[in-house]
């Protein structure tokens, strides 16, 4: 009976140890899941790993979700350039080169127009064409203010569309500008100058539009046509407008060589207008050279 009872004595003695042991082992799993073992990760595997914060929660910023910004139109290509319709065969530029330059678009008293410029800017030839008067001498007077002589020192060129053009009130012509010489357009024909009765105003050049006649007829010289549509039409582009058709149009209905009506008044005295065109006429005014041109009027 005492061996018995010494053997149950350690068996329990064993059970009680192996008991103790086993329940620090327990409460040390219990531990490292909670404060965490080196090398082994902590959290509960039915627990998604934890993410860092977005930007803006660290900085303290909402952190709401962005707004997209609205959607913009795409931007359009740039405008398509279209050149201006060709009106004619011709081509024409303005008749002041290199100055900015003014001019009135209104009916005064002639059909002309005055482009106020500084002085000493180039007059140049509206078309190609052929030089058909030259005047070089400023015979204007005051006490007369004869009609022929208004313009001062002026040129007329006999452009190829058959037109002819005027330039008055130069200060001076070109060199090599004289009757029958062809020029090119844009060519130097003169300076903007004060000659004829603008010797009380400032600078400008006399511009007008008619056909060709002798210079016994100088009022037609002088203007027929409105000028500045087709100024207004060069000046900014459109340099096919012409005005040949206006001025064959209505030298057919005055004839080529029609009455004086405007400003007719001076010491000398007018010829009678008629119905045809002098073949050739003679030098009439000292200074005023004129030529049948090689380029026939409307030809």
């Amino acid at each position: 009976m005492e061996t018995v009872t010494r053997v149950e004595i350690m068996r329990t003695g064993h059970l009680g140890r192996w008991a103790a042991v086993t329940a620090a082992l327990l409460l040390t799993g219990a531990c490292s899941q909670a404060t965490g073992l080196a090398g082994v990760n902590a959290t509960s595997p039915s627990t998604p790993p934890a993410t860092s914060p977005p930007a803006a929660a660290q900085s303290g910023e909402s952190a709401e979700p962005e707004h997209q910004a609205a959607e913009q139109p795409p931007k359009g290509d740039d405008p398509v350039k279209v050149p201006p319709p060709k009106l004619s065969k011709y081509e024409y530029t303005f008749p002041v080169k290199g100055c900015k330059t003014t001019y009135q678009r209104k009916l005064l008293v002639l059909p002309k127009t005055t482009i106020w410029a500084p002085q000493g800017c180039a007059f140049v030839a509206p078309i190609g064409g052929v030089v058909d008067e030259v005047n070089l001498q400023d015979r204007w007077s005051p006490s007369t203010d004869a009609g022929a002589t208004r313009e001062g020192r002026f040129v007329t060129i006999i452009g190829e569309d058959g037109v002819r053009y005027l330039g008055g009130h130069l200060d001076s012509v070109a060199d090599g500008v004289k009757p029958g010489v062809r020029v090119k357009a844009g060519q130097l024909l003169g300076r903007v100058g004060r000659t004829g009765n603008a010797r009380d105003t400032g600078p400008n050049l006399y511009f007008a539009i008619s056909w060709k006649t002798g210079p016994a007829f100088w009022w037609v010289r002088r203007g027929m046509v409105e000028p500045w549509d087709y100024l207004d039409a060069w000046a900014t582009g459109n340099r096919t407008y012409s005005p040949r058709d206006k001025t064959l149009a209505l030298r057919g209905k005055l004839g080529e060589t029609p009455a004086c009506a405007v400003q007719c008044g001076g010491t000398k005295k007018v010829p009678q207008a008629g119905k045809t065109q002098e073949p050739k006429p003679k030098r009439t005014d000292p200074g005023v050279v004129t030529i049948t041109p090689s380029t026939a009027p409307f030809g």
